[in-house]
Order: structure tokens, then sequence, then C-alpha cells
């Protein structure tokens, strides 16, 4: 029987089951180690790590197509039109400025908020009063008499005493009084750039660190900015920061600081008027 299957098996092509030897163990050869086992490892070296210096504040691309009025009326009418942020979508009004437009002195502040948003004037309510009652220190006012419709801008002298013009870095209210953003700050900036122009004061004052930021184009800290002076633009006018009123408002212990800063800016005036 036992031939017959093979040939059965052999017709049918199946090969016929043999035991296999046993499979005999491998053994790994050991792997060298590319380091001594007694090789004291190298001690790791401290290397101080610089914290990343601070980004400055970059403005977006300049429209180069827009030019803002040079006549002092056409451009409050520009500023009152305007849609070249999203800020038009959300405000009452636009809040151009006040005061004498020949004045030696311009207050820039921050931007509108909802007082200064539902009147159309800059620094209403209890920061207004202290910005008035800080100006009054050193002899100034924002000669609102001056900003009539009646009374032709082209025709006032070229000083007229005490008085200042006070504007914001944006003529919108950003809503809930945020920060203006990047975009924003650089659609008004042809609006401030020709009311510098116009104005074209002996000083600058930027109060609060956002208004400082944004004139001078940096991330520095308020405590930083306040005190050397700057410039501001092509026309290089001296910039001088100090406090914001609603701060001092927050922080009475600083109106000492304030009034130092005052005393500064009436010193400056009265070297180069």
């Amino acid at each position: 029987m036992s031939k017959r299957r093979d040939d059965v098996l052999g017709l049918l092509g199946v090969e016929r089951w043999q035991p296999r030897a046993a499979a005999q163990p491998v053994v790994a050869e050991p792997i060298a180690s590319p380091v001594p086992a007694m090789q004291a490892a190298t001690p790791a070296v401290a290397v101080a790590i610089s914290p990343p210096a601070p980004t400055p504040f970059l403005l977006l691309p300049t429209d180069a197509s827009f030019v803002p009025s040079k006549d002092w009326s056409e451009l409050r009418a520009q500023v009152a039109d305007c849609t070249r942020c999203k800020l038009c979508k959300t405000r009452t009004n636009t809040v151009f400025g006040i005061g004498n437009p020949r004045a030696e002195l311009m207050v820039v502040g921050e931007g509108p908020g909802a007082d200064e948003d539902a009147s159309g004037e800059p620094f209403v309510g209890r920061a207004g009063k202290l910005l008035d009652e800080m100006l009054k220190a050193i002899n100034r006012s924002r000669a609102v008499a001056a900003e009539s419709p009646l009374v032709n801008a082209a025709s006032l002298p070229s000083t007229v005493t005490q008085s200042v013009f006070i504007a914001n870095v944006v003529k919108c209210r950003p809503p809930g009084n945020r920060d203006p953003e990047k975009d924003e700050v650089e659609a008004c900036r042809h609006y401030l750039d020709a009311q510098i122009a116009h104005v074209k004061p002996k000083l600058i004052v930027a109060l609060g660190r956002i208004a400082a930021q944004r004139l001078l184009l940096t991330d520095e800290p308020l405590s930083r900015l306040r005190g050397p002076l700057h410039q501001y633009g092509l026309s290089q006018t001296p910039v001088f920061v100090t406090y914001h009123p609603a701060y001092l408002l927050r922080a009475p212990k600083e109106k000492a600081k304030s009034w130092e800063d005052l005393k500064k800016i009436a010193q400056h005036l009265k070297a180069h008027v």
C-alpha cells in the first residue's frame, strides 16, 4: 500500500511529507558599542538664550492713491464722509478735532470714546475736563471759537496765543474702546499728517501709550517713551509723551509726574516760539 500510495501522490503532484531536522538556534553576535563603556559622557554646556527682541509696530502699506485735501474745510468733509476702514460701520460721528488750526501746540490722543462718538468732539467727559485743567495750568486752551464754521481758518493769524489743537490718531471710535488696529491707524494717518502739515505745531504732545506708539511706530512701553523728545514724520515735528488724562483719573498719584511733564512742555514752547 505504501508504494501504491506513493505512485498516486506522484501522479497528483503532491509531495510526500517527510520529517524535517530540528532547527538550530541562531546566536546573535554582539554589536560593538560606538562609545567605550568606561568613557565619561561629555558634560552638557549651558547656552544662554536671549529673549526675542520686541516686534516694532509696523503699518500696512500706504494707499498712495488717496490724497487728503490741503483745504481745512474740505479735509473736515473728507473725514466726515470717510469709509476707508471698518470703523465707519459702527461710528455715530467722526471726530475731526477741535481747537485753533494754527496752534503752536497740538495734543494727540488715541481715539474717540463713547462720549466723543456721541458728540463729535475729542476729549469730553471727565477725561476731557481734566485735560482742560492740565492745559490751563500752562496757560493754554482748546479755543473752541476757532473751530466755529463761521470762522475762516485761512484768515486766522499765524499764531493765536494760549491755544491748542486737539486730535486723535483715529477719527472714529473703535468698538468697545479697544485699541485701534493697524489698518485703522493707517487709514487715518493721511488725515493726521494733513492736520499736522496745516497746523504746523511747534510741539506735539502724545497722551498715553497707544497714541505715542501709533505716532512713533514703536512698541516701546510708556515708561521708556515718556521723558525724551521724539520726532514725528518727514516734518520731524518734536513729540513729547505724557500720561493720558483717563489714566490720571485712575492713578491720581501720578499727577505729580504729569505736572513735571507739563512744565517741560511749557519750557519747550517758550524756547521755540
